[in-house]
């Protein structure tokens, strides 16, 4: 099996509430879903096309045959400057929107499409492809003269005829991997079982590590060797995939799950927990946020300024007015009424409802 997955990283690990399906919805086998809330995947079924890589937005899975920043520093070291699934990928759905970013911001590039429209994997990976370039070329028109070239035109090639249920798995290993794929495919005959994942100690000790995923690094690099544009714009939240701004509403209660359970320290808070601080630069857009916010306090901006690419911040989005409770003196938020936290509120409810019935009891 060439596709790895890392539980750790999942967003859907995180949380039960994460409603993020982006794996499922661009397999083209669909051979990926969901067993207890966690991906599986039948790796017999599987294509190894690495559209799943490409859009997954904590980079959770992965291919053995290609590595993210391995790729990105032998294209720049390369003498072609064409991404194509015949000369260099697996297939240009592999590629995230932030690592087309960063190579066009390097290099002059030229994406192939020509093969894709008639793939046999169909239209799904055909139409993210080109929704990818689309947003980087949109994205750089905001502050660069770069551009990501796209070329229709493709030689023709031989088509050569495999078993239908293995040629795809051939057909998107590199040739220099030819023997390690011929190990492969002799493994993967027997490879018909649902590949699924499960959460041991060790795994959730991972899940609260706070990290940026590679693909972002890579593009926050590329960025400092930018000239910074002279005027900077504002762009629709719904053009841009993989970063956002939020703002937070009066609903919200300072319940803490949002930056505790944030996988990149995008939110935050201090020692007190008496604010919301927000980083965009680390926001992956995985929207786990949202998910888990009962009061739905946390909301997108209508506009996305791409000053944050240039000029990182870290913006507080909500402060609370923190005190001491006066029964046992630990730290809450405090809105109005009596200065109790609402643990001791609750146990006094509880001993005044106690109270009530017993004293209730005493006069039947």
């Amino acid at each position: 099996m060439s596709l790895k997955f890392d539980i750790t990283s999942c967003i859907r690990a995180t949380s039960k509430f994460s409603t993020c399906t982006k794996c499922e919805d661009i397999c083209p086998v669909d051979t990926i879903g969901f067993v207890d809330n966690i991906p599986s995947f039948t790796p017999s079924e599987c294509v190894d096309c690495g559209a799943c890589i490409g859009v997954c937005p904590s980079s959770s899975f992965g291919l053995e045959e290609y590595k993210g920043v391995d790729f990105f520093f032998d294209f720049l070291g390369a003498k072609s400057d064409t991404l194509s699934c015949k000369e260099n990928l697996p297939c240009l759905a592999w590629l995230s929107v932030e690592e087309l970013l960063a190579l066009a911001l390097n290099k002059e590039t030229k994406v192939e499409l020509g093969y894709c429209k008639s793939c046999e994997l169909g239209t799904r990976l055909y139409t993210q492809i080109v929704h990818n370039i689309e947003e980087a070329n949109f994205l750089l028109s905001s502050f660069s003269k770069k551009v990501l070239e796209v070329s229709f035109d493709a030689p023709e090639i031989q088509k050569v005829q495999e078993e239908p249920s293995r040629r795809s798995f051939l057909s998107h290993i590199n040739i220099k991997k030819a023997m390690q794929a011929k190990e492969k495919f002799e493994e993967k005959v027997d490879e018909d079982d649902l590949k699924s994942f499960s959460l041991d100690f060790a795994d959730i000790s991972k899940l609260k590590e706070k990290s940026i995923p590679n693909k972002r690094k890579l593009l926050l690099t590329s960025l400092k060797r930018l000239e910074k544009p002279s005027q900077y714009e504002v762009l629709p939240q719904e053009e841009i995939s993989f970063i956002s701004q939020k703002y937070v509403n009066e609903n919200c209660t300072n319940c803490q799950i949002c930056y505790r359970i944030c996988p990149t320290g995008a939110l935050s808070s201090d020692f007190k927990f008496s604010l919301i601080n927000f980083d965009a630069v680390a926001c992956i857009k995985c929207h786990l946020c949202h998910d888990v916010c009962e009061p739905r306090a946390i909301q997108l901006q209508v506009g996305f300024e791409n000053q944050e690419l240039f000029e990182p911040r870290k913006r507080q989005l909500i402060a609370f007015d923190i005190r001491r409770c006066n029964e046992c003196g630990n730290h809450f938020t405090y809105h109005d009424g009596e200065q109790m936290c609402p643990r001791c509120q609750i146990e006094e409810e509880e001993s005044l409802f106690l109270h009530q019935n017993a004293k209730t009891l005493l006069n039947l």
